[in-house]
């Protein structure tokens, strides 16, 4: 592992841990050239599913884009990184068990939508006004009526996901 401040290829590993998540490795590394200290991730490699835009393009499917969303939705509240790292991961999880190689991004942005809803709901709010696209106060009004009567947000999941989300998933062959 290349250091990211010197670019030195020779460091040592301090301390070996899971992720709050369960998903990934956290390594705390200490570079022997420089002495500085350095974190790395190791994740399992998942085949790359392909996110279906609302335009109908095709794009990799990237979980630092979910992160960016979140850390803007949960700005200035008591969200810590590592739950936005279990949402991520609920998230990705889903989408893993659903879906074998392509995924609508609408199915990701209720998911992330749901999970917030338990989080916190200033930080759903947030993100529902710009993935719903609120267009003036009254869209608020609704949807924090519809928080407040307790039918929460509603996960706007097509049939054909649904029906996706129940059968169970094909064993892949090697």
């Amino acid at each position: 592992m290349r250091c990211p401040f010197c670019h030195q290829d020779n460091d040592k590993v301090g301390d070996t841990r899971v992720s709050t998540d369960g998903f990934a490795v956290r390594r705390r590394r200490t570079c022997c050239g420089c002495g500085r200290r350095f974190t790395t991730y190791e994740r399992i490699e998942s085949p790359q599913i392909r996110v279906i835009k609302r335009d109908g393009s095709r794009v990799p499917f990237d979980r630092e884009k979910i992160r960016r969303g979140l850390e803007r939705a949960c700005w200035k509240r008591q969200i810590n990184d590592a739950q936005i790292s279990t949402v991520i991961a609920q998230v990705e999880r889903d989408i893993d068990s659903a879906f074998e190689t392509e995924v609508e991004s609408r199915f990701i942005g209720e998911q992330v939508i749901h999970y917030l809803a338990e989080l916190d709901q200033v930080a759903y709010v947030r993100f529902a006004s710009v993935y719903r696209h609120f267009r003036d106060a009254d869209d608020f009004i609704r949807e924090l009526q519809r928080m407040k009567t307790g039918s929460g947000p509603v996960l706007a999941v097509s049939q054909k996901h649904k029906r996706r989300l129940a059968e169970p998933k094909p064993q892949r062959r090697d």
